[in-house]
């Protein structure tokens, strides 16, 4: 008989049953993919506010003398530009210019940086940075099983934050701080997954339920809802966020998954540079490439992509966007060179439906039009 794996529940397992939540294993993580329903958990996010459990995610913490020196080694973004008080979305890259994972680093003091990594990666990460650090004066820690993570997404967040965390509302789009929370030391990042403004409260998990609740009762009077991890991949893909282990893994460099602008080449030696570099000189031959279905349908990953009758590539992530009614997703093609409206065939349980390429993202919030999408 084969063993199977117990799954890991976070500290709002049971919140989320009494909700009524639909759970699901996501990477050894028993979660909640909805509520009442993906559609509309998606519009609640896109026009007022969603609340997320993202307590899944990993969190290192990296201090001391040379915890720059080790995070300007192994990310493709530079570091040295985020000061207290800051966050940073980049890769982590291989020497091959894969991507090991990609992070979101804030820096919370000179010389202490605090990094979320995602779940299915959680150790592996740890391990590189360990390996990385060999020889640095650098602690690193894995401190995922202490903390919780909250999302708050949507046009509303602020509002709902400012009531008890006036300060935290008026961090700058990637900004960080560090709180005390019901009398714990917590950390509030302003960055997000969806394409809106949001929020991210990272406390320790002994308290985490009396924030969701906290957060969750003032959410409602203005229309908050709990939101699982459907509409969250319907969100993050509206707003051209990538998955790793769909969009993103060891085989495919931040470049070819056109993320150029978090590959900061002139600031230094870092792993892979002479890769990426190359790759940028001499050209992609393939390229994650954003297609929009031109007539009804709902693609999904692994469709394959034809260009005038030739098969190009196939979908890493898609879906059904709920806010523009079509069908989007993403692919590597092997015709990086493709420009916006150029045609293509999708095909879809043996159908070929017309599509074409389209901008990433396929959706930007009024909210954040005047902000940048990404830092």
């Amino acid at each position: 008989m084969a063993a199977t794996t117990e799954l890991r529940r976070t500290a709002l397992f049971d919140a989320h049953v009494s909700l009524g939540a639909k759970m699901v294993d996501f990477h050894g993580w028993e979660l909640p993919i909805q509520y009442e329903s993906i559609l509309k958990e998606h519009a609640a996010v896109r026009s007022l506010c969603g609340l997320f459990d993202v307590s899944h995610m990993g969190q290192v913490v990296a201090q001391g003398r040379d915890a720059l020196k080790l995070l300007q080694k192994t990310n493709t973004n530079d570091i040295s530009k985020i000061r207290p008080g800051k966050a940073i979305y980049s890769h982590l890259p291989n020497e091959r210019g894969g991507v090991v994972d990609d992070v979101i680093i804030s820096c919370l003091g000179p010389e202490r940086y605090f990094v979320v990594v995602n779940a299915a990666t959680r150790e592996k990460d740890f391990r590189w940075l360990r390996r990385q650090a060999e020889g640095l004066d650098v602690e690193l820690k894995d401190e995922s099983d202490y903390y919780g993570m909250i999302a708050v997404q949507g046009p509303k967040a602020e509002q709902i934050v400012a009531t008890d965390f006036p300060q935290a509302a008026a961090l700058p789009r990637f900004g960080a701080m560090e709180c005390r929370i019901f009398d714990q030391p917590s950390i509030i990042t302003r960055t997000g997954y969806t394409g809106e403004d949001g929020f991210e409260f990272i406390v320790p998990n002994e308290m985490i339920l009396r924030v969701w609740d906290n957060l969750l009762t003032k959410g409602r009077s203005i229309g908050a809802a709990p939101c699982g991890l459907g509409s969250r991949d319907t969100l993050r893909l509206e707003a051209g966020y990538l998955l790793y282990g769909q969009d993103i893994d060891d085989e495919h460099t931040s470049l070819e998954a056109n993320y150029g602008w978090v590959v900061k080449l002139d600031k230094g030696p870092f792993i892979g540079r002479d890769i990426l570099l190359k790759q940028r000189e001499g050209g992609l031959k393939r390229r994650l490439t954003g297609v929009a279905l031109q007539e009804r349908g709902v693609p999904r990953p692994g469709c394959r992509v034809f260009h005038q009758g030739r098969e190009i590539g196939s979908l890493a992530s898609a879906t059904f966007s709920p806010t523009l009614q079509k069908g989007i997703g993403v692919g590597y093609l092997s015709q990086a060179d493709l420009a916006a409206g150029a045609a293509l065939e999708v095909e879809i349980h043996g159908r070929k439906v017309p599509a074409q390429v389209s901008a990433v993202p396929f959706y930007v919030s009024p909210s954040l039009s005047s902000r940048k999408h990404h830092a």
